[in-house]
């Protein structure tokens, strides 16, 4: 685990303890973004080759 992963485990963490259930949801929303964002980025093509 790199020392940017820690970082982002503690903050997580400091905000599940400040915010609750809505830092959980907010943060689990934003996860599910950023894979969609992958996922599109993954099977976008841009044409060349596909004939």
């Amino acid at each position: 685990m790199t020392i940017d992963r820690v970082g982002d485990v503690v903050l997580a963490v400091l905000a599940m303890r400040v915010f609750g259930r809505d830092a959980a949801l907010l943060l689990r929303r934003a996860a599910a973004a950023g894979v969609r964002t992958g996922v599109s980025e993954l099977l976008r093509t841009d044409g060349e080759g596909d004939r």
